[in-house]
């Protein structure tokens, strides 16, 4: 992910001689004995350099356009993107700030062309700060949104519960309703053959506060309408389990891609088969926010989250059981990533908000993979 800029002219001066110039990765010189050490030395940048530049001009990912498209709420952040009834939505919390504060509200963006957006829908509860909405399409065709329901006296915790609540057309919903029990945060949710999958965290105890834990309650959950969530397993996930995506393989599969807050907080990467109670983890290497990936048609694998070495910042990453290897990063810094994305005309349509252009505000993204 490196940036080199313009290939670089070096000049390389020997004892006595005129300079001898390397550019482009080739060298004019006289060879001169005493001038050898360096020269080699010269060469070998040049070299490295340019096989470098080969790497990033090679690069598997091409960003084809980044918008600002929301920027009306005080804290936009939080993020999900899906394509319903041949039209765009976007979801995001408006708040006060990233927590605290002001409850939060879900805000439904809409748009027929991706280009221009006006709001759909405005979602609040007295007393309930509504945090992370994500969208999916139930089996009979609705929208279904999905967010967290967290509950604060000042910057006291006092408890949580996730809601959801159901649309025909993406601008009118039904009411909020709670949904599994209180202290769970099911986070995100993926339809697969009829039912709703998704990973919940819980502070142990589960009236408890998470500060206060040290461990957190890691439960898979699976619903036929969406309201009512039945525990499937509770793998054994070290270091805090929080925010998941899941997905499903053609081979029915179940894959996870999960963000831990413990230990050395980086992401861990589970696969199961059905029932999807026998888990096999692999940890990335890297610590993720806001953690999602999505299956395209040909089998490969895209995610994205927040990047943290050298600053936080909001990339896309080659994606498997096995791997997470980011390899493009968006404009981005800051309070800055939770993804969503959308395949649709052989592009990536990627959301995400982002504060580096000072207000944190909700961008759309556009990637083409190349092939």
């Amino acid at each position: 992910m490196q940036d080199l800029g313009p290939v670089q002219v070096f000049r390389y001066y020997a004892p006595g001689r005129a300079s001898r110039v390397i550019a482009g990765g080739m060298v004019m010189q006289e060879y001169i004995h005493t001038g050898l050490i360096a020269l080699t030395a010269v060469c070998s940048v040049v070299l490295c350099a340019s096989t470098a530049l080969a790497a990033e001009e090679a690069s598997p990912v091409e960003l084809v356009s980044v918008t600002k498209i929301w920027d009306q709420g005080q804290h936009n952040a939080f993020t999900d993107i899906i394509r319903f009834h041949d039209k765009w939505f976007v979801s995001f919390r408006e708040g006060e700030a990233h927590v605290y504060g002001e409850d939060g509200k879900i805000r439904i963006i809409a748009s027929n062309d991706g280009e221009k957006w006006e709001s759909a829908a405005l979602m609040a509860e007295e007393g309930v700060d509504l945090r992370d909405p994500k969208l999916s399409v139930t089996p009979d065709g609705r929208l279904m949104v999905l967010a967290g329901g967290s509950v604060y006296k000042g910057k006291e915790f006092i408890t949580r519960r996730p809601r959801v609540a159901f649309s025909e057309d993406g601008a009118n919903w039904g009411s909020l309703i709670p949904v599994c029990e209180d202290g769970d945060w099911l986070w995100r949710v993926t339809w697969h053959k009829g039912k709703a999958y998704g990973f919940s965290r819980a502070p142990i105890p589960q009236e408890g506060a998470e500060a206060t834990s040290e461990e957190w309650k890691f439960t898979l959950y699976t619903a036929d309408d969406g309201i009512h969530y039945a525990p499937v397993c509770n793998p054994s996930v070290p270091g805090k389990p929080n925010e998941a995506t899941v997905r499903f393989m053609e081979d029915d599969t179940m894959i996870a891609l999960v963000r831990r807050e413990g230990g050395n907080t980086f992401c861990w990467i589970g696969t199961a088969k059905p029932p999807y109670t026998g888990w096999s983890w692999h940890e990335t290497g890297y610590r993720i926010g806001g953690p999602n990936f999505i299956i395209l048609p040909d089998g490969s694998m895209w995610a994205g989250g927040r990047y943290h070495p050298g600053g936080a910042k909001t990339v896309l990453a080659k994606f498997g059981p096995q791997t997470y290897e980011p390899v493009l990063t968006l404009p981005s810094g800051g309070d800055n990533s939770y993804p969503g994305f959308v395949w649709h005309d052989g592009l990536l349509w990627m959301s995400y908000y982002s504060s580096h252009e000072g207000k944190t505000s909700i961008y759309l993204a556009k990637l083409r993979i190349v092939k």
